[in-house]
């Protein structure tokens, strides 16, 4: 959520939204079902295999699948927060994520904050115009520029009632950011009302990877530094429990690889899953 050079919106949100995509088209049984991941791309779709050619080599695969299951988590942990009573979705670098289209909790009156910097936001908002999706009326856009806004200030100005929990979804954004915007960020989370929380994926310090795990994930960085958006911060995961304990946080839950195949890929006849242990997937609430 950083702020992107040249006013230009985020390269990664898009190749992010073409593997959702790619899922929908390549892998059964889908993890995570979004019927309109491929209408939002519009003509990009279009230069997608049908039959997987380019992207079934063991890396495209692994890739694909954290990124599916990502947002399935985080849609999971949304649906406990509404069932403790949460109204409030905040969807930080919300990129082309489709949720807000698909809300299934409209009814109990969730209603959809997503967060981008204004470039990728313009962008998101033409692409799905132009693929005939309507912006329902549950979701309100919140463009900030971090360089010249905070979160909490850009949210109220929204309508986000910050005296009311809310849930955050937060995917493929804290690897990119400072140490101190996380922190920042994870602050304005902690300060909201008890019953919310948020859900996240980060990288793990090299020191916890394998050699050829280094390897693998030094050409993943390099193909987005290369992009104009660097990895910038890692973390040991025993650290960062206690960092999120220390700023009010409860209920942590941070799945590993084999733990994330374990609830999401478990008998799959295709070998679908998780490689590698540099991505996690975590989730807490607000005390």
């Amino acid at each position: 959520m950083d702020s992107l050079p040249h006013g230009r919106p985020s390269r990664t949100a898009e190749r992010v939204a073409r593997r959702r995509a790619a899922h929908q088209i390549l892998d059964r049984p889908l993890v995570f079902e979004d019927p309109y991941a491929l209408r939002i791309l519009g003509a990009g779709a279009e230069s997608l295999p049908s039959d997987g050619s380019s992207l079934q080599d063991l890396f495209s695969r692994s890739l694909r699948a954290f990124l599916a299951v990502r947002s399935r988590y985080a849609e999971d942990c949304l649906a406990a927060a509404v069932e403790r009573g949460v109204r409030q979705y905040v969807i930080l670098g919300a990129g082309l994520d489709t949720f807000a289209y698909r809300n299934p909790h409209a009814n109990p009156g969730l209603r959809v904050f997503e967060v981008d910097h204004p470039a990728t936001q313009a962008w998101k908002r033409e692409m799905a115009s132009q693929a005939g999706i309507p912006t329902p009326p549950t979701l309100t856009f919140a463009p900030v520029d971090f360089e010249s806004q905070e979160l909490g200030g850009g949210l109220r100005a929204a309508g986000f009632r910050a005296d009311l929990p809310a849930f955050f979804g937060w995917l493929g954004v804290v690897p990119y950011l400072t140490e101190e915007a996380f922190l920042a960020t994870a602050r304005f989370i902690a300060s909201t009302p008890p019953a919310g929380g948020v859900a996240f994926d980060y990288t793990v310090a090299e020191s916890h990877l394998s050699p050829e795990e280094r390897v693998a994930f030094t050409a993943l960085a390099s193909r987005v530094a290369k992009a104009g958006e660097p990895f910038k911060l890692f973390f040991d995961p025993a650290a960062l429990a206690r960092q999120l304990v220390a700023l009010g946080f409860s209920a942590i839950e941070d799945l590993e690889p084999d733990e994330i195949n374990a609830r999401y890929f478990e008998g799959r006849a295709d070998g679908l899953q998780v490689r590698g242990r540099a991505g996690r997937l975590l989730s807490a609430q607000v005390k």
